[in-house]
């Protein structure tokens, strides 16, 4: 159920841009589409990436970095900003788009999806900018796929992007410290 109360603002580029991707739909692209956003649903995929990082110990640090940037941007962007904004999805302003998802009941900026992807994806790429690549790839993807299921507002996504690459880069400098005070701690020990 949609909520009764809720703003209703974008830039006209903005419908005009979803307009254009329903435009381009085909059924092969549909289930393509279909199948990347759902990757993303509550960043399952990325949580569990980040506890298998976090277990293994060459990747632990990159893994408990990956798990403090999504608190960050859960805590920033899913129960502040999306409670604070209230911002109607597209698919709430304009219900004659066919929808390939279930309609969303929280609120549209930013995007949940796109955060967690970009704040997790960054945050493997500081640690190995080789084994990064893929998931960058793969939050783009996830991105754009919430667009075309008619779920977010281009400026949702943009938003969604700067906040998990702004989380990324400060959980990677917090750990950083954090490892540097530990390591100084056990060298004063070892004195």
């Amino acid at each position: 159920m949609v909520p009764e109360i809720y703003n209703v603002f974008y830039f006209p580029w903005e419908m005009n841009f979803l307009q254009t991707l329903q435009s381009i739909r085909t059924a092969p692209l549909d289930v393509i589409m279909k199948c990347i956003t759902t990757m993303g649903n509550m960043g399952l995929l990325w949580i569990g990436l980040a506890i298998v990082l976090a277990i293994i110990p060459k990747t632990r640090k990159c893994g408990l970095t990956m798990g403090m940037a999504m608190a960050i941007t859960f805590i920033i962007g899913n129960l502040v900003l999306k409670n604070l904004l209230m911002r109607g999805r597209p698919c709430w302003v304009d219900d004659s788009v066919n929808m390939l998802v279930k309609i969303p009941k929280d609120f549209s900026f930013p995007s949940g999806h796109t955060m967690n992807g970009v704040t997790a994806s960054l945050v493997i790429f500081f640690y190995n900018h080789k084994a990064g690549i893929a998931p960058i790839i793969l939050a783009c993807a996830i991105a754009f796929s919430r667009m075309y299921v008619f779920v977010h507002w281009p400026t949702d996504i943009i938003c969604g992007a700067i906040l998990g690459a702004v989380d990324a880069v400060i959980a990677f400098f917090v750990m950083k410290k954090i490892c540097e005070a530990i390591e100084k701690n056990k060298n004063k020990k070892n004195v």
